[in-house]
């Protein structure tokens, strides 16, 4: 990149800033023109100078040939002008200054518009330039840096250049400009007021910047220090199971305090330094119109200075000292943006950076890879010229099944990223069908070839979204017109030298899926998910989802249906009572109070059960129905209950999981309100405590915590604050809450609670195992499985997966993996976290699927090698032995070593 931060900003805004310099050099003769004009207003306009008797009048706007008398010898007069009296000639003259003024102003509001506008626009080129640079990182840089640390640069630390982009030219002009014409202004009127005003300028000029130098340096290590506490932070959150284990909170809290206290000093520092500029900036500022108060009024005391000149001359020093500072606070700015510049571009300059030609979007991928896989002297070195990989040769055919097999640290991990492409080797070659592997372009290694690694990661979205992200490499199809980027928006991109590809355009490789398009591509997922055995849990995350019945009537519909048959099926195997049917005019007691009150789901969060205590119409409709009090008492009953269940047990307890009405860290505040209770009655609570019993009962299930709160007078009452509640909500708030009803789909609730339409009972023996069995046979016989399955696609898999448990991430990650149907797919003990009846099912079902196409598969375990045709035994960075499962066998020292090891 660019390393001076003015040819960058030249370079890409050339035109730009020329018409914004031709703006500030226009604006220059109007703003002179607004300075001079209170001199005329004082002498003409006010004290009447050139004006003879009352009668008298004088020339406006007087138009006359610069230099004629010198060039012709008399005044060559273009425009004679409007004799104006003295009071016209005071109007007409303050409302030029009036309009001078506004043109001014305008002059201003454009420049300063088009330099925002050029400075967000190279903004967005470098934080672009700098985010497709961290695609281009080799993976060894990509190891060593924090993501936070790279997230800190882009996103803050080139904020501030954005600000100086569009002042890096103009700024200088148009304050140098104008310091330079009120200068000129006060020579004119007083050669030795201005030699004071310059002398004083120069001064500034030249201590100012020197006293700031140390304040650029404090922010640089200020930068740095904030930088390095942010990836600190990241690490922190990162490395938090290690914190939480090895209980290093506090040894991390040190540290945080040390950090910040660094900080601090630092910040002090400049602070104390800043404004001591600022004072010393200001008292410079004030002590010329001190000066020309006390001389110019002496010169215009001895007549040598009118006072209109002295005012005007007052006038256009106030202007000055603003673009004088701003010059100086300008220069300030440059040196500091100039080294934060250099710093951030050093963090994305490494060595052996990926060319961008190979990550072009018109790079075809070609041909598929097929013929040998030939291996020559590959070495590799890690950044400490430490050897990982020495001279390994080989050679195999690209089709065949290949395990490689060796103990930690043998070098399987580094010889299965060479041959995903996705690391250089430091001398050798690998070549794929005669092709040398790093010369190929992104779009033949990233389609060609799969690569699976044991930390595979998974972006926040669906369990959809993560499977097809492998197919993703151009635009296949234009987006619909009502979503495509408008034309001003392509514009724009092209102005900032962002590529013109539209992010709502379909993405989608289906071909290389093996699919025709979207109506065909969900059974192909499925397909895969049934070889990664991931289809189970798909099934389980789509019971637990929700669809839009609008959007898809004909699945509704299917629900419905299956609310029917799990009825009648219940009833012929005699497993009716298993579930409690939702019914409008009974209390379900194996649901929750809350269900109950609202008989429905909640669609805005003020109906959660978790804050259903503070909603104003719940609230109301309790009130109503006399029902405030008995809650409360209720919370108090639970309360009391709680805090003798909880007494002795320890924080974390199963218990409190159980019965989820108070957490342990509440626990405290809930025992200090049943003491007061108990001694002084509910009448001595005040009105948060009362809120805090209040919120207990809506969790109430009585079928399951059985404290006797709910009996039939009890219910009769709920249910008629239930009736309140909706007739509230229809008239008030009609969304608020998803109604149940038996004949219709509820678009708020999950496809499982649409099927069951009630609430399993508690106390019965094998319930949900028997409601789980009977309902996959429902959905099996009605054909609803994989729309389950579908819905089940749409699972958000959280923040790198999160959600997910680490064997279906490395599920998932396989699948991704096996989706394009690449001609190699390389896995690099990416099952090592399944057990090993799981591994050695998930080995032979891709195996199976991969029949004739190439798979490279790095073991933890190496007597799963038996099932590949050709076997690599890695040892100490070398390939030490190499053939079929039973040559080795018989004569593989290393590898028998290796399985009698396991």
């Amino acid at each position: 990149m660019e390393p001076n931060i003015f040819k960058y900003v030249w370079h890409h805004s050339r035109g730009e800033q020329l018409i914004i310099l031709m703006l500030v050099i226009v604006s220059l003769p109007f703003y002179y023109f607004s300075l001079n004009l209170p001199k005329d207003i004082v002498n003409e306009g006010i004290q009447g100078q050139g004006f003879d008797g009352p009668g008298a009048t004088q020339p406006f706007l007087q138009l006359d040939l610069p230099f004629s008398e010198g060039l012709f010898g008399e005044t060559v007069q273009l425009f004679g002008g409007l004799d104006l009296a003295q009071a016209d000639m005071l109007l007409a003259l303050s409302f030029s200054f009036l309009g001078l003024v506004i043109v001014n102003g305008l002059f201003k509001f454009v420049i300063n518009t088009r330099k925002g506008r050029m400075g967000e626009r190279l903004l967005r080129r470098l934080r672009y330039e700098l985010s497709d640079r961290i695609l281009r990182f080799p993976l060894p840089h990509i190891r060593r840096v924090k993501p936070s640390e790279m997230a800190t640069m882009i996103k803050d630390e080139v904020e501030p250049l954005g600000g100086f982009i569009g002042d890096a030219f103009a700024t200088p002009l148009f304050l140098g400009g104008q310091a330079l014409t009120a200068l000129i202004f006060i020579v004119v009127q007083s050669v030795w007021l201005g030699l004071v005003a310059a002398g004083i300028v120069l001064f500034q000029a030249f201590l100012i910047p020197r006293l700031r130098r140390r304040i650029l340096v404090l922010g640089r290590e200020r930068q740095l220090t904030a930088r390095m506490l942010a990836g600190r932070i990241g690490e922190l959150i990162d490395g938090a199971v290690e914190v939480h284990a090895n209980d290093t909170s506090n040894y991390e809290r040190a540290d945080l305090t040390a950090r910040l206290g660094r900080i601090f000093k630092i910040r002090y520092e400049i602070y104390q330094r800043k404004f001591f500029v600022k004072f010393l900036n200001n008292l410079l500022a004030q002590i010329t119109p001190f000066l020309f108060y006390l001389g110019g009024g002496l010169l215009a005391i001895t007549g040598h200075l009118d006072i209109g000149a002295l005012v005007a001359v007052i006038a256009a020093y106030k202007d000055l000292p603003a673009p004088i500072k701003e010059l100086i606070n300008w220069d300030q700015q440059r040196l500091d943006v100039q080294i934060k510049y250099e710093q951030v571009i050093d963090q994305f300059q490494p060595p052996n950076l990926i060319e961008a030609g190979r990550q072009a979007p018109e790079n075809d991928p070609g041909p598929p890879l097929e013929g040998d896989i030939i291996a020559s002297a590959l070495t590799l070195l890690d950044e400490n010229e430490i050897p990982l990989l020495r001279s390994v040769s080989f050679t195999a055919a690209s089709k065949q099944h290949i395990a490689i097999v060796g103990q930690s640290g043998s070098g399987m991990e580094q010889l299965s990223l060479l041959l995903a492409g996705l690391i250089e080797p430091s001398s050798g070659s690998l070549r794929i069908g005669g092709k040398d592997i790093d010369s190929l372009p992104a779009a033949t290694t990233g389609r060609r070839l799969s690569y699976v690694g044991q930390n595979a990661y998974h972006f926040t979205g669906s369990l959809r979204a993560n499977l097809l992200y492998g197919l993703k490499h151009i635009p296949v199809a234009e987006a619909d017109p009502e979503e495509a980027a408008s034309a001003a928006d392509i514009a724009e991109s092209r102005r900032a030298g962002n590529p013109v590809m539209d992010i709502k355009a379909d993405w989608i490789d289906y071909q290389a899926a093996g699919a025709s398009g979207q109506e065909d591509i969900n059974a192909r997922l499925i397909e895969i998910m049934d070889a990664v055995d991931l289809e189970a849990d798909a099934y389980r995350f789509g019971l637990t989802g929700t669809i839009d019945p609008l959007a898809k009537p004909e699945v509704a519909e299917g629900i419905l249906a299956a609310r029917a048959a799990i009825i009648e099926r219940l009833a012929t195997s005699g497993n009716e009572d298993l579930v409690v049917r939702f019914e409008a005019d009974s209390y379900n007691m194996n649901a929750s109070l809350a269900e109950n009150l609202l008989f429905g789901t909640p669609r805005e969060a003020d109906f959660e059960s978790e804050v259903l205590a503070t909603n104003p119409a719940v609230a109301a409709v309790l009130k109503d129905a006399g029902l405030t009090d008995d809650f409360v008492s209720m919370g108090v009953t639970i309360a009391k209950t709680m805090v003798e269940i909880f007494a002795d047990l320890p924080p974390g307890h199963p218990f409190f999981e159980q019965f989820s009405f108070i957490s342990d860290d509440d626990l405290p505040e809930f025992r200090t309100i049943v003491t007061r209770v108990e001694n002084l009655g509910t009448k001595a609570l005040d009105a948060a405590a009362c809120q805090l019993l209040l919120g207990l009962p809506f969790k109430y299930v009585e079928a399951r915590h059985r404290l006797g709160l709910v009996d039939e007078t009890m219910a009769e009452r709920l249910l008629d604050a239930r009736r309140r509640l909706a007739e509230r909500l229809q008239r008030e708030s009609p969304d608020a809450v998803e109604f149940y009803r038996a004949d219709a789909y509820n678009a708020a609730a999950s496809l499982q609670d649409n099927i069951l339409f009630g609430r399993l009972a508690y106390g019965q023996a094998k319930a949900e195992e028997t409601i789980g069995q009977t309902l996959s046979e429902v959905l099996d016989d009605l054909g609803l499985r994989q729309t389950v399955i579908e819905v089940g696609l749409d699972y958000n898999v959280g923040i790198g997966g999160g959600r997910l448990s680490a064997a279906q991430r490395q599920k998932l990650a396989i699948g991704r993996a096996l989706v394009k149907q690449p001609d190699i797919l390389i896995v690099n003990e990416a099952a090592s976290v399944l057990d090993r009846s799981s591994q050695v099912r998930l080995i032979e079902r891709i195996l199976e699927m991969r029949r004739g196409r190439g798979v490279i598969w790095t073991l933890q375990r190496p007597e799963l090698a038996s099932r590949f045709e050709t076997i690599l035994v890695m040892g100490d960075g070398r390939l030490v032995e190499h053939g079929s499962y039973q040559d080795l066998n018989e004569s593989g020292t290393t590898f028998r070593e290796l399985v009698a090891a396991e």
